[in-house]
């Protein structure tokens, strides 16, 4: 008798009596100790629950050869887009399934490539993970970050790029920062926060980030302290020097607000004062370069899908440009368009703008005073990304992918409008059996949204097919056109895979995200919702064939909608979720998505995200579908508590047949720097889960 063939038995989860008061609203939490992912009880928990997890998959014959063919298909050289600093290049490879991607530098881009850095070899198992670089100016040193175990904390060294060798530098407690190198090379700029307790480093608050210079060869002791806010403790700062080396731009960030401040310091004038240019939360600035005192900005003011302007900053610093009185503080340099604009850059004296036309890639060039000069031609509809590079450069790199085409790398030259591969990967499957098409979809308010379907050609539309619907629906984050090895294994086994592009992600810009966001919340589950009833209407698929899947805010998406809707699906397949919407705020950097999500307690905002809470909408007796959800015990992003208590609730009220499920990755975290051979086991476990409960033939 296999394990299908009886009903599942879940380890005994017990109770506590607790309970918090929501604005005269008792809420009760009894798996709270959960909480707690250090206590000798909730490791206990993990290891049971995980023995059932991987018990019932190991029963599933088709998993073997799903992850035989999952690591066939991965088996291929994977190159990262080419940059230069100094008179060397440098670039990412991966030869096929090495656990990290390698760092690479040559002299020219045909000279001899050497290693730079393998992180492969700085743990036995892959979990130690190449985080952030930074390289000097004259491309002579580099600074570089390392993660392990998955977790958002790095450590900063500085290596030889000759030599190979580490300088003395090791610099401590970084989260969310890069660094930005001073044109001398004697040192660099950074963001931490004190030093954490360490036994509780994963689950506590993060406050009050500081930004630093640190001079080479000194003890991080003695680093300097260039700007700090002890009256701002949400207040985080991203610094980067500008290309002609005279000013940092600081970057003042709050939470994932998408509205931010812009300072500077004039680095010719070491005892010069941060001066605050733009002191208001009311937009997104982002810098793109300088001419002397012109400085260019990508913002969402008074034009949310995105513009260009100038400020000139030897005139009295305009502090807030929103606002009727904003006239003569800035200069428009290219007006707001149809399209999204994604990024923008300056190369070969040219603004080179990214843009997002019904989520895929347009790119266009305009000259400095954003006149229009012509769209650069891309393979298809896909997305491109890319473009770096300097100022007076006169070619670039990008890299191409779509839900078909693996990422190819081309070497554009701006002068004569020439595109070239440089870099095109063998991967073990044909694209051309395969075809993708957009569709726009009506929501449940009539709002038309966007979405992919990628499947085989000749696709039989009988509601049979077993279908794959992602989202993720928030922060301002567009799902674009993007390949991925694990989606040609679904599709292989006859799957249909649809993206949908949902209300709270930046498709559309900022109007786009703000829909989803708050108060609007319930309208990105409500598209998904429609997405979903539209594959099953167009006869794409049905309840028993769909499955609904998610990461992160992806994985709320995904609680919610099953816990709303939970005769719609055949699975679903929650990853690091936000599960529990009233505790969020307590762990880590959850205080920040306050912006995104609105705060419990706040009396007008608590109703609404009680309304949609996965943990807190759980019925008993009511058949939710088959579920599987995964986290990692080092998610010092989303604390893996979310999941536990969500799995353990679920397990709880399940009153259908179903499997509930919970997969928890050890010595991982929300996913950056996850190893290759931990992706291919989540994944196979997942395809596997997916094969048995949507009744797929392989």
């Amino acid at each position: 008798m296999t394990q299908f063939d009886r009903p599942l038995i879940y380890p005994t989860t017990h109770k506590t009596d607790v309970s918090d008061d929501y604005h005269g609203v008792k809420v009760s939490d009894p798996y709270r100790w959960l909480e707690n992912p250090e206590s000798e009880e909730t490791q206990a928990w993990v290891e049971a629950q995980n023995a059932v997890t991987f018990g019932y998959l190991s029963q599933i014959p088709a998993r073997e050869k799903i992850k035989q063919r999952l690591t066939q298909l991965w088996d291929y050289e994977k190159y990262g887009i080419p940059f230069q600093e100094g008179d060397r290049y440098f670039y990412y490879k991966n030869d096929g399934l090495q656990n990290q991607s390698v760092l690479y530098t040559l002299p020219s881009l045909d000279g001899e490539p050497k290693v730079l850095i393998d992180p492969n070899t700085l743990s036995e198992d892959g979990t130690i993970a190449l985080g952030g670089i930074a390289i000097s100016e004259d491309g002579k040193l580099m600074a570089y970050g390392l993660s392990t175990s998955g977790s958002d904390w790095q450590e900063w060294k500085v290596r030889d790029v000759e030599t190979g060798e580490d300088l003395s530098d090791h610099l401590k407690w970084i989260k969310f920062s890069g660094a930005s190198w001073t044109h001398d090379g004697k040192g660099f700029f950074y963001s931490r926060y004190d030093e954490p307790n360490e036994k509780t480093k994963h689950e506590d608050v993060n406050y009050y980030q500081k930004l630093f210079y640190h001079k080479l060869g000194t003890s991080q002791s003695e680093d300097i302290l260039i700007y700090e806010r002890p009256d701002q403790k949400e207040w985080g700062f991203g610094a980067g020097v500008t290309e002609d080396g005279r000013y940092l731009i600081i970057s003042v960030w709050l939470g994932t607000e998408t509205k931010n401040l812009i300072f500077y310091k004039d680095l010719t004038a070491p005892e010069s004062r941060v001066v605050e240019l733009i002191s208001e939360f009311e937009a997104e600035y982002s810098f793109i370069d300088n001419d002397g005192s012109l400085f260019w900005f990508q913002t969402d003011l008074n034009a949310p899908l995105g513009r260009v302007i100038a400020i000139d900053i030897s005139n009295p610093p305009p502090l807030s440009l929103a606002g009727s009185d904003s006239q003569g503080k800035f200069t428009e340099i290219i007006p707001e368009a149809a399209e999204t604009l994604g990024g923008i850059g300056i190369l070969n004296n040219q603004f080179i703008a990214s843009y997002l036309k019904d989520a895929y890639t347009q790119i266009k060039i305009f000259n400095l005073e954003g006149c229009f000069v012509r769209e650069i031609a891309l393979p298809g509809i896909g997305s491109a990304g890319g473009f770096g590079g300097k100022r007076h450069d006169t070619e670039t790199f990008y890299a191409y992918t779509s839900f078909t085409a693996p990422n190819t790398i081309y070497r554009y030259n701006m002068v004569t409008d020439e595109s070239t591969i440089y870099r095109k990967p063998n991967v073990d499957f044909d694209p051309e059996g395969y075809e993708t098409k957009q569709v726009f979809y009506p929501s449940k308010d009539g709002t038309r949204v966007p979405m992919f379907i990628t499947h085989k050609k000749g696709l039989q539309l009988d509601g049979n097919n077993p279908t794959y619907l992602y989202g993720y629906g928030g922060f301002g984050i567009s799902l674009t056109p993007s390949f991925s090895v694990s989606r040609i294994v679904w599709l292989e086994m006859g799957g249909v895979y649809v993206t949908a592009c949902l209300r709270g992600g930046g498709e559309y810009g900022e109007s786009w995200h703000q829909a989803g966001t708050k108060l609007k919340k319930q309208n990105v589950f409500d598209d998904f919702i429609s997405a979903a009833e539209w594959l099953i209407e167009n006869k794409y698929t049905k309840p028993a064939k769909l499955a609904i899947a998610g990461g992160s805010n992806g994985g709320l998406l995904v609680g919610a909608c099953m816990t709303q809707r939970p005769e719609l699906f055949g699975a679903a397949l929650p990853a690091v979720g936000v599960m529990d919407m009233l505790r969020f705020h307590k762990f880590t950097i959850g205080w920040a998505w306050i912006s995104e999500y609105g705060s419990p307690e706040n009396p007008e905002e608590f109703p609404t995200i009680r309304s949609y809470s996965p943990l807190h909408n759980l019925k008993s007796g009511t058949a939710y579908p088959a579920t599987m959800i995964t986290t990692a015990d080092r998610d010092d992003r989303v604390v893996p508590a979310h999941s536990f208590k969500f799995a353990s609730a679920l397990q709880e009220t399940q009153g259908g047949e179903k499997p509930v499920l919970i997969r928890i990755e050890t010595k991982a975290g929300h996913g950056g720097g996850k190893p290759t051979a931990k992706v291919i086991e989540e994944l196979a476990d997942e395809w596997a889960f997916l094969v048995r409960e949507l009744d797929i033939k392989v």
